[in-house]
C-alpha cells in the first residue's frame, strides 16, 4: 500500500476555457497555465507520483517544454498512470477537494469523476470528489482563482499484467 498527496493551486486570468477534471466550465474565466490548468488533474498526478515515489508533475512535464504548451491534461494524467501501472500498481482509492468560491463545482463532480475513470481505468467508486470554498478568505475567498487537494492510495498487484 503507498499513500500520495497532491496540491494544485492557478489564477483566473486566461482567455482559455476553465476546465477542471476535464470537464469544460461553461461561463467562466480560464486559469493561468502552462498547460490547460487543470488543477484536479493536476494535484491527482502530484499525489500519484508521489505514491509511487516517482517525483511531481514538473519532472516529466516541465513548464520550459513547448510541446506541453496548453495541453489536455487527461493526455498527461494517462502517460503518468501507465508509468505507474507498469509497475504493477492500481488504485484502490482518490480523495480529492476542490477549493473554489466561483464557479459552483457540485454540478460537475459526476462527470469530473467518470472522466478519472476512465483515464485512470478504475471504477467510479473508487474516486470522490468533493467541493468547498475558502469562507471568503484569502485569494481563493477573493475569487482569484482554484485550488485542489489530492490524496491517493496505490496497491501492487504481481498479477496485473492488463492495461486499455
Amino acid at each position: 500500500m503507498r499513500i500520495g498527496y497532491g496540491f494544485d493551486l492557478h489564477a483566473f486570468g486566461s482567455l482559455k476555457p476553465l476546465i477542471i477534471g476535464g470537464v469544460k466550465i461553461p461561463d467562466h474565466q480560464g486559469l493561468i497555465a502552462h498547460s490547460n490548468g487543470d488543477v484536479l488533474i493536476h494535484s491527482l498526478i502530484d499525489a500519484l507520483l508521489g505514491a509511487a515515489a516517482m517525483g511531481d508533475i514538473g519532472t516529466f512535464f516541465p513548464s520550459t517544454t513547448k510541446k506541453y504548451k496548453n495541453i489536455n491534461s487527461r493526455i498527461l494524467l494517462k502517460k503518468i498512470w501507465k508509468k505507474i501501472y507498469l509497475k504493477n500498481y492500481f488504485i484502490s482509492n482518490i480523495d480529492s477537494t476542490i477549493v473554489a468560491e466561483t464557479p459552483k463545482i457540485l454540478p460537475h463532480i459526476f462527470l469530473m469523476r467518470s472522466n478519472l475513470s476512465i483515464d485512470l481505468n478504475t471504477d467510479i467508486n473508487n474516486i470522490s470528489i468533493k467541493s468547498t470554498t475558502s469562507k471568503q478568505i484569502g485569494s481563493i475567498g477573493r475569487k482569484e482563482g482554484i485550488a485542489c487537494q489530492s490524496v491517493v492510495m496505490i496497491l501492487k498487484d504481481k498479477k496485473n499484467v492488463f492495461f486499455k
